[in-house]
């Protein structure tokens, strides 16, 4: 099969991966006060698709043991694209939240053995992880981008709205047909078993949470510290925006240098810092561009290694999707409850300075985990030389 046929299908299933989750967002109070839905409730819709991601990626491992890796994606994609149609029958709290369920669970899923997919199909070059971590930036950001835009341009219809991205979910299920005709068989295969006792899948599983903390602490929080601090709504929509556009030409440039170059102990430090800077200009209330900016180039480049690194660290397909489900798993996990501690933070010492340091301390932790992981590597490396 053609690499290119096989770069798109990795790029059109990441595709599916976010808009389930992200076309909610902006539409958020118009969803709460259309239906009576509470804020806690409301809060289910994108939290609950993160905490899936994390607490069913380990069945991963165990449907494509018995289905075959690509049978598997295709169930995932299934999930996905079913959960956003279905929005589109109705409008109810239950019909929401139910989606939400079942659009977590697909993606938790496809996460870990889109992983496998590159490792299996391009063992060579894991810096193919661009194209999946881009597709999922480009996903996220075009469905938050677009949903207003789509709701006043159609009768300010919630339902199509919301389901309109089952679209994506159709092309991609057209495209991983034809790899399931091509799909080696899962029998006789040995079970796969996640790493739990494997220090470095530790480390990984550590890594990916502090990240994944960082990462939806800022998506959730940017906007509102940036209303704080005297920006409109409109400016602080737009700092939010700028936050995920810059995110896309890092995470192609990222992993293709630590592909190229190795060196992965300083790429990973090196957007840790980022990230440090950013939240210290914060705290200093520094003009939030370059804030901003920093925080995206550090976010855009840390989640890609994320994803890299369970690639590099296997040498099978089959044990690359047993290390990236643990580290999805206990990584989501983790980045689930980052907003939510900031959240409680904010509401108990009614300033986000607080907050912040917090943020300064996951960081921190971050690169010493990454410091153990890049001395780990180096050790195996002359160890093997």
């Amino acid at each position: 099969m053609k690499k290119y046929y096989l770069l798109l299908a990795i790029f059109i299933a990441a595709l599916n991966l976010r808009p389930i989750i992200t076309s909610v967002a902006p539409l958020l109070g118009t969803i709460q006060s259309s239906l009576g839905m509470n804020g806690l409730t409301a809060s289910l819709l994108t939290t609950l698709p993160v905490l899936c991601m994390g607490i069913f990626a380990p069945i991963a491992t165990i449907m494509r043991d018995r289905w075959g890796l690509e049978r598997t994606i295709f169930i995932a994609l299934a999930l996905i694209t079913g959960a956003t149609a279905l929005r589109g029958i109705m409008s109810s709290v239950s019909i929401l939240v139910i989606t939400a369920l079942i659009g977590g669970i697909g993606i938790s899923l496809a996460g870990p053995l889109l992983s496998a997919c590159i490792k299996k199909y391009f063992p060579k070059n894991p810096g193919i992880v661009s194209v999946y971590s881009v597709s999922l930036t480009v996903g996220a950001a075009m469905a938050s981008a677009l949903s207003i835009p789509i709701y006043n341009r159609n009768h300010q219809s919630l339902t199509l709205t919301l389901s309109c991205w089952a679209i994506l979910g159709v092309a991609a299920l057209l495209i991983w047909t034809r790899l399931i005709g091509n799909q080696e068989k899962a029998t006789g295969s040995v079970p796969s078993k996640l790493p739990i006792r494997n220090k470095r899948a530790i480390l990984l599983t550590l890594f990916f949470g502090c990240m994944a903390s960082m990462f939806y602490s800022m998506t959730a929080w940017l906007s509102p510290i940036a209303q704080s601090f005297g920006y409109s709504k409109a400016s602080s929509a737009l700092l939010l925006t700028i936050f995920t556009i810059v995110q896309i030409p890092i995470s192609i440039l990222v992993p293709g240098l630590v592909s190229r170059y190795g060196k992965r102990r300083f790429f990973l430090v090196a957007c840790s810092v980022f990230e440090l800077i950013g939240v210290v200009m914060l705290l200093l209330h520094l003009p939030m561009l370059p804030a901003i900016i920093c925080l995206a180039i550090g976010a855009g480049g840390l989640f890609p290694l994320a994803l890299m690194l369970p690639i590099v660290e296997t040498k099978t397909a089959q044990e690359a999707g047993a290390w990236s489900a643990m580290s999805q798993c206990g990584g989501y996990i983790i980045g689930a409850m980052g907003p939510l501690l900031i959240g409680v933070i904010y509401d108990y010492s009614g300033s986000f300075t607080p907050a912040l340091i917090v943020m300064l301390v996951v960081i921190v932790l971050m690169i010493g985990v990454q410091l153990l992981i890049s001395n780990g590597a180096a050790a195996v490396k002359r160890v093997n030389g």
